[in-house]
Formats: C-alpha cells, sequence, structure tokens
C-alpha cells in the first residue's frame, strides 16, 4: 500500500503526488507526443521487459530488430509470453539495413507488432528510424522503440512518426538519474495491451499503470524513491533552460568533432556520419592491438574508453560523447587518450592534428 508519509517519517522529503502529472506532461513535451506518459520506478531495461511482458501472448506476431543485446532480450521476453517472433538482425556492430525489414515484412505471416532500438550506445550506430516507422504505418503495425539512449542526441517525434510505445531513460543524453525512466503508450497499444490475458499486480504491469492514469497521476504504487523524482525534475528543468534543440545540437557537434579528430589522427569511425549515432563513437582496433590494452593506457592518462558491447567479431572502442560529456574538454580528451594509446603500442597517431581539427570543428 502506498503510503505518501513514509519518506517524511524517515527524514526525506516526499516527493509531492501532484507534481507525478507535470512531470509526465514535461516528459511528453520532450517526446513531441499526446500519448499517455507513464512513470516507471526502475531503470529502463526493466520498462522495455514491462513492454514485452504486457504486450506478448500466444496469437501475437512480431518482428524484432536487433542490432544489440537489447533487441535480443526484447525478443525473449516476448517468446517467453507466447509470442511468435522473428528477429531481422544486423550484422554485428551496424544498423539494420532498411531493405532487410522492408523483406522480413514482405515475407509474411502477418506482423502484428515492430519492435526497434533507435540508437545503440553499445556500439554507436543509429537504426533507420523514420524509415522503418513508415514501413510498419503502411502496414497498420503496432510500433515499439526503445529510445532510452537517442533521446536528447537525437530528433525524437513520437506522434509525427506514429510511435505506439517509445521506451526513454533520462541517464544518457538528458543527462539524468537512472532510477526511474518513462514510456509514452498510444490509444492503439493500449487496445493491444488490455486484452484478455493482461498482466496484473505487478511491477511489470502496463495495465496497472493505465489505472495511475486513469486515477488522476497522483501517488504512485508502492513506495516512490523521492530522489530520484526530485533528480528527473531537476534534469528537466535544466533540459528545458538549455532547449531540447540546442541539446541534441550539442550531441551532434560532439560527435562530429569526434569523428573529424579520429579521421585527422589517422583512425577514422567505424561507420559513416550517417549511420552513426551523436551519443557514442566506435572506432576499429587494429588487428595487433587488444582493445584491453588501449583501455588501460587510456585509464591511466584519466580518460574512459569502453569495449563496444555485442559487436563481435568487430573489435570496437568506444568513445562517449553523451550527456555532459558532449563538450569540447571531454571530445578532444577521448581522441588524444586513444591517440596516445596507439603511439604507446607503436601505431602513428597525429595527436596534434587531431586537437587541431577538433578545435576548429568547436570554433565554427
Amino acid at each position: 500500500m502506498f503510503d505518501p508519509h513514509w519518506n517524511a517519517l524517515h527524514g526525506v522529503p516526499a516527493y509531492p503526488v501532484e507534481r507525478y502529472g507535470a512531470l509526465a506532461d514535461r516528459i511528453g513535451g520532450i517526446l513531441m507526443s499526446r500519448n499517455d506518459v507513464l512513470l516507471m520506478q526502475a531503470e529502463a531495461t526493466v520498462a522495455l521487459e514491462a513492454v514485452a511482458v504486457s504486450l506478448a501472448r500466444p496469437g501475437l506476431s512480431a518482428l524484432n530488430v536487433v542490432t544489440s543485446s537489447y533487441g535480443s532480450w526484447f525478443g525473449q521476453w516476448l517468446r517467453r509470453g507466447g509470442a511468435a517472433v522473428r528477429d531481422v538482425a544486423a550484422q554485428p556492430g551496424l544498423p539494420i539495413e532498411i531493405e532487410a525489414v522492408a523483406k522480413a515484412l514482405d515475407a509474411g505471416p502477418h506482423v502484428d507488432l515492430l519492435a526497434v532500438v533507435h540508437a545503440e550506445s553499445a556500439s554507436g550506430i543509429l537504426n533507420p528510424l523514420t524509415r522503418i516507422m513508415a514501413l510498419a504505418q503502411a502496414r497498420g503495425i503496432v510500433t515499439v522503440v526503445d529510445a532510452v539512449a537517442s533521446v536528447g542526441g537525437h530528433p525524437l517525434d513520437i506522434d509525427g512518426l506514429g510511435i505506439d510505445i517509445a521506451v526513454i531513460g533520462p541517464q544518457k543524453a538528458l543527462g539524468g538519474p537512472a532510477g526511474v525512466s518513462a514510456l509514452s503508450v498510444s490509444r492503439r497499444a493500449w487496445q493491444l495491451i488490455l486484452r484478455d490475458g493482461t498482466p496484473r499486480d505487478s511491477i511489470l504491469s502496463l495495465a496497472d499503470l493505465k489505472t495511475w492514469v486513469d486515477g488522476g497521476r497522483r501517488g504512485l504504487p508502492g513506495t516512490p524513491s523521492p530522489l530520484e523524482f526530485f533528480a528527473l525534475e531537476a534534469t528537466l528543468d535544466r533540459i528545458e533552460a538549455e532547449g531540447l534543440e540546442s541539446v541534441i545540437a550539442r550531441h551532434a557537434l560532439a560527435a562530429s568533432a569526434t569523428r573529424t579528430g579520429l579521421t585527422a589522427l589517422g583512425a577514422g569511425a567505424w561507420v559513416p556520419s550517417a549511420k552513426a549515432s551523436n551519443l557514442v563513437t566506435s572506432v576499429a582496433v587494429p588487428e595487433s592491438l587488444t582493445p584491453a590494452a588501449l583501455i588501460t593506457t587510456a585509464r591511466r592518462l584519466g580518460v574512459e574508453l569502453t569495449e563496444g558491447v555485442g559487436t563481435a567479431p568487430a573489435r570496437l572502442l568506444r568513445l562517449n560523447h553523451t550527456g555532459t560529456r558532449a563538450a569540447f574538454q571531454p571530445v578532444l580528451a577521448n581522441v588524444a587518450a586513444f591517440g596516445a594509446a596507439l603511439r604507446q603500442a607503436g601505431h602513428p597517431s597525429d595527436i596534434a592534428a587531431a586537437a587541431e581539427a577538433i578545435s576548429a570543428a568547436y570554433s565554427r
């Protein structure tokens, strides 16, 4: 049972129940959507699983686009609920080709649901969301989009694209807390969710959260963590002060400057800019080196580079320029540290030229 006074009694001020609805509306503004916006007290992977659990049942046919482990998990969750799922998978570390999606849809049988990740922080790729949504719209397919990484880093017009369910987390490009996530759900998606047999009395039940919407969007189920919601509120304050378009432009500049710097360094990005996200830039590791060795050298310089996730056999390093890292100093540090790691391993790299290229990109 929800107790609005529990946190106050234990020294933490409770989050005012009348502000949950305002939070949801502000998130709807970022998503450019008038659909219902749900708040979930969990990291966004839980919200994604809740979507799959709430939709999946025998008789549901789904096409699942797989470009990382997140897409693989979503397909597994759907199958666990009895749905018939066909995966259409990209080459490791690369975005899906629109032709592959179209071919899978045309091959039949009829598809009720299509799921896709917009941008992958695991590899730094950007899937062709606009074209995929157009294919789904033309066939009357309900769509689920994992926009956890892309929100704030790329334009995202939920209503304009006709996205039925979008899941976001504020911890990436928005630079907010990881312990709360949000979903937008269309009327058409609710019709698919609220059929006989939909899960109830569960943290993974979207039907239960629908009662929160219908009941005036006040106290959330359970005992909310007020600090997470205060942090989300502060995040939205900051995003609105900067302006969402400016936040997206800042990420686009960070991505462009990183790739320009890598080219000057003598390395080059893994995927072309048109197929790459604004969040992370991946670069291939030379055959004679290991990602771990380069990561260790960069860490000694105070820079955190990470290995691409789920990108085998491609051996990729990720240069992160998401959230507060979408700025000149982190971008310069990423590329310089990668260049220094290469140089220490005996590979030539023109760090001075890279620094000049990045500086020029930001000067413009």
